[in-house]
């Protein structure tokens, strides 16, 4: 290895720790590879022709388009999870949602189980009592802590879970229409690096009135 390629890979590593100081990527070699990535994907980008939408023509910007269409996707991924419980024990998708983490992650708390799903604290609570009361789940003393409890899924819980899961997974490939395992894989890429960025600033339940304000302040926007 020459003392050339060295350099240009410890700059190279500098340049990724003064471009991450917002820690958009994970300060480890996944991180570098991702931001990496990212840098070629963006050059390459350059020179491919952008895609067209509507209302560009009268300046509608891509923000707005992203922004847009990530509603409508929402909106079509509840319809279809909506279908997937009908004429069943189910009341909300949420409900289904709770089961899925608490049998693939294990015991968690109520607040552990609520963040997990990106919800306030009342809200979760009263998903938590509805499946309590179904008998879905239950709460327990925590095996490392005796003063915390923790709430785990039922073998009820199980089954009912198991009944629905066809429907659930029919919903599930049915979101993701006709895009290629490609596709997929750069969709998820891409999803991720949004959720990495969004989540740290819902964790800090920021007043609704000066959300935006301090979002701005705080990130830098239009250097993209």
């Amino acid at each position: 290895m020459s003392l050339g390629l060295i350099k240009d890979v410890i700059q190279l590593v500098e340049e990724f720790v003064s471009q991450n100081n917002k820690q958009q990527y994970s300060s480890d070699i996944e991180g570098f590879k991702n931001w990496i990535c990212d840098g070629r994907i963006n050059n390459a980008n350059n020179v491919i022709n952008e895609p067209i939408w509507e209302g560009k023509e009268n300046g509608r910007s891509p923000e707005s388009v992203i922004s847009t269409l990530i509603v409508h996707l929402n909106r079509y991924a509840k319809t279809y999870s909506k279908s997937a419980i009908a004429d069943s024990d189910f009341n909300t998708q949420e409900e289904f949602i709770y089961l899925i983490n608490l049998k693939a992650f294990g015991t968690m708390t109520k607040t552990e189980l609520i963040k997990k799903n990106l919800q306030d604290k009342s809200t979760g609570i009263l998903i938590i009592k509805r499946l309590i009361k179904q008998g879905w789940i239950e709460q327990t003393n925590s095996e490392t802590d005796k003063r915390s409890k923790v709430l785990m899924i039922t073998d009820e819980g199980k089954l009912a879970l198991e009944n629905q899961m066809e429907k659930i997974r029919n919903a599930t490939n049915i979101v993701t229409g006709d895009l290629n395992h490609s596709e997929k894989m750069e969709l998820i890429r891409i999803l991720d690096k949004l959720d990495k960025f969004h989540r740290p600033i819902f964790s800090k339940n920021i007043e609704g009135s000066k959300l935006l304000e301090t979002v701005y302040q705080e990130y830098a926007f239009g250097k993209n």
